[in-house]
């Protein structure tokens, strides 16, 4: 019977010592080993098996992306200004030996490193930039911290501003700077709306005066040719008459016919004289009007005869 007992409490113990010395590691995981309290080496995943009471695993690291949340501070910009700001930083262990004895605990360095360095990087930008130069922040603060946790194992991978919150009474500001900027563009575009439409009316009646100075002179231009050319039709209509006139006067009893023609548009304008005026003026000769025909017909044969040569 003892000895049955004895051989339970040796399988028991060889169960408990296989328990702790055979070690299974999950994917993407990393155990530090050390041995007689010395660094002895890392294990990656797998089955693996150590040296009983000698061997032990000290730390354990997962090597996946890690998300950590750094809780919101108060920073002050570049104008004096104090601004809540948070953010989450992704990191990485790359050196599970340097993750667990370059530092003690590299979450919390790195949260702490994290904080002060934004600190510094908002305050060197004004509050209005503070919105607009988020990337360049995030970049300033990822630069900065794989600068201090090279030496630890870790990478920082990137660095998100989650939030920043002004003061009430500056975001009140802010949206009555925003309202008063709206208005101004409003007032602007209306503006330019109506100087647009004042220069397309003055563009419209500056044309319209121009449409009519242009009809205006080709009216002119048309009236003036047609009078000219009434002008020059009469003149061509007279000279044609008076050719004519002159050539029947040349022919066979065109003289009797001009001195009949005279005498009776003489007779015919006395008559109106004498209708007209009370007061008439008689020629001396008014009885002889023979003679006064003669003088007529000499003074037509003297115009018709050709003009003498000028004396030179």
């Amino acid at each position: 019977m003892p000895e049955l007992i004895i051989a339970v409490v040796l399988i028991l113990v060889v169960l408990i010592v296989i328990a702790k010395t055979a070690v299974v590691v999950p994917q993407q995981s990393a155990y530090v080993v050390e041995r007689l309290g010395r660094f002895s080496g890392t294990l990656d995943a797998g089955f693996h098996v150590l040296v009983p009471f000698v061997d032990v695993i000290r730390y354990k690291h997962t090597l996946k992306e890690l998300a950590i949340d750094i809780p919101e501070q108060v920073c002050i910009t570049r104008d004096n200004v104090q601004v809540a700001v948070d953010g989450v930083l992704y990191l990485k262990v790359l050196n599970p030996e340097r993750a667990s004895y370059g530092i003690s605990d590299y979450r919390f360095a790195i949260i702490q490193l994290a904080q002060t360095t934004l600190r510094s990087e908002v305050g060197k930008i004004e509050l209005d930039r503070t919105f607009e130069e988020r990337t360049t922040i995030n970049i300033s603060v990822v630069s900065e911290l794989d600068k201090a946790t090279e030496a630890w194992g870790v990478k920082v991978m990137r660095y998100e501003i989650k939030n920043i919150t002004p003061p009430a009474d500056i975001l009140g500001a802010m949206e009555k700077q925003m309202r008063a900027e709206r208005e101004k563009r409003a007032t602007i575009l209306n503006s330019e709306a109506i100087r647009e439409a004042a220069i397309n009316k003055a563009e419209g009646e500056k044309q319209m005066v121009i449409k009519a100075s242009e009809a205006n002179r080709q009216q002119q231009i048309n009236e003036a040719e047609g009078e000219a050319n009434a002008i020059r039709t009469i003149a061509e209509a007279t000279a044609l008459g008076i050719e004519r006139v002159a050539t029947a006067i040349q022919s066979a009893g065109g003289r009797d016919a001009v001195q009949l023609r005279v005498a009776e548009q003489w007779i015919a304008e006395f008559g109106k004289m004498a209708k007209v005026n009370n007061t008439m003026i008689v020629p001396a000769n008014l009885a002889d009007l023979s003679s006064m025909m003669a003088s007529a017909m000499a003074v037509m044969k003297q115009t018709s005869q050709p003009a003498p040569p000028p004396v030179r």
